[in-house]
């Protein structure tokens, strides 16, 4: 691939991560009015969360600094601990 195509997949990839954590926010509503929530549903933005926490120090601590992994995960740690907390 050329340094363009990658630029252009590593654009299109972080608007996606931030996309899917965006997606958090209907179930954080439905969760604050009161929506019983399953286990699984519960687990899965905590995993999400811890998951991104490792990826935004991967970014962070890399040298050079990796900038898009980090920014583009950083919303994951955010909504999905308050998917989770809203959730129990």
């Amino acid at each position: 691939m050329t340094e363009k195509q990658i630029r252009i997949l590593g654009t299109i990839g972080s608007i996606m991560a931030v996309a899917m954590y965006v997606a958090y926010v209907p179930q954080i509503a439905a969760n604050l009015k009161g929506r019983e929530v399953t286990f699984l549903e519960l687990l899965q933005p905590l995993v999400a969360s811890i998951n991104c926490t490792i990826w935004v120090a991967y970014g962070l601590f890399k040298q050079p600094r990796d900038w898009p992994i980090a920014v583009a995960n950083a919303p994951g740690i955010v909504l999905g601990l308050v998917a989770f907390i809203t959730g129990l």
